[in-house]
């Protein structure tokens, strides 16, 4: 039986075309895929003025973690600067810290925001809340050294498309059940959030190819849990388990209507909304998973990355001291 779903925008349909899609991942086929160059960030930078630091913070257990830090060149500014935290997708098996950097940097460009980029491990080699503790240390390390990069400790965004949008919830979970550090905002981006694959969309996407489909999915969690349960898997890591959403900052969600993570953003922000928060939802028409980060140049791209940078103008508070 041929399941319905909504149609694909049309401007994106005709850019998807000419993209060779998958149904379903595996082992050999994720050796192939991380052997793919990565994202070149020396050309994202030509045409800025971005002072560029590498830094390695250690894991819990040790393990390095490297930081990207992206500072607006010292200019005249006086006050210290906001900033992003940055935590790529790729199904939280692939991609590294430079993996749509390009959505960050657009910020970075608008408002001066110091972009932390941070490349935790990628499962299957790293499981369980080792991947959400990776970027929690990282953004530990970031407010320690607040003012030695120029920021603003008050103005921290934590921020992250597919699987960065689900480790950005688990760290905000993180931070506020540990009470530090303090975080303004959150931005999920198209956010991989329940680990159990059971919405309606979830079903939609399947048996079939696409840019991120429910067999896709399912295989980036199984490489994550390990031997992990369903009644062991922490809320830190499929943030949709969380009995309490409150005391969250305030937050953005977007998710396209045509992707397998639309039913559970749009849950999350809804439980938000239960628990007294504030939440703004963007469920864009026709959008499937990733759309704007593969096809910035299409219309519906371009409004989906300017609401967001409109959304963050707005939550991100005033420097007092500016």
């Amino acid at each position: 039986m041929t399941t319905a779903r909504p149609d694909l925008d049309p401007e994106l349909r005709e850019l998807l075309a000419d993209m060779p899609l998958m149904s379903q991942l595996s082992q050999e086929v994720l050796a192939q895929l991380r052997r793919l160059p990565s994202t070149r960030l020396e050309p994202l930078l030509a045409h800025r003025h971005v002072d560029r630091r590498e830094v390695t913070v250690p894991a819990k257990d040790g393990a390095p973690i490297r930081l990207s830090v992206l500072s607006p060149t010292k200019s005249d500014r006086t006050t210290a600067a906001p900033c992003v935290y940055w935590m790529h997708g790729g199904g939280m098996v692939m991609g590294d810290r430079f993996s749509q950097i390009d959505i960050p940097l657009e910020w970075l460009d608008e408002f001066g925001a110091v972009v932390v980029s941070v490349d935790y491990r990628l499962a299957p080699e790293a499981t369980g809340t080792a991947l959400v503790d990776d970027c929690y240390q990282g953004l530990l390390w970031v407010a320690e050294h607040a003012a030695e990069l120029g920021i603003d400790p008050a103005r921290i965004v934590v921020a992250g498309a597919s699987a960065g949008g689900g480790l950005a919830a688990g760290v905000t979970l993180l931070a506020r059940d540990l009470g530090t550090p303090a975080i303004a905002a959150q931005m999920l981006i198209c956010p991989m959030l329940d680990h159990r694959n059971t919405s309606t969309s979830s079903r939609q996407y399947s048996d079939g190819p696409g840019v991120w489909t429910r067999e896709m999915n399912e295989f980036g969690w199984r490489c994550v849990l390990g031997s992990l349960t369903d009644d062991q898997v922490p809320a830190y890591v499929s943030p949709a388990l969380a009995d309490d959403l409150s005391g969250l900052p305030t937050t953005y969600i977007d998710t396209g209507s045509a992707e397998v993570f639309r039913d559970e953003a749009t849950d999350y922000a809804t439980r938000i909304w239960a628990a007294g928060g504030q939440a703004e939802l963007h469920v864009w028409a026709g959008g499937f998973h990733g759309f704007d980060a593969l096809y910035p140049q299409a219309r519906i791209s371009a409004t989906a990355r300017r609401t967001r940078t409109d959304w963050l103008t707005r939550a991100l508070p005033p420097n007092p001291a500016a």
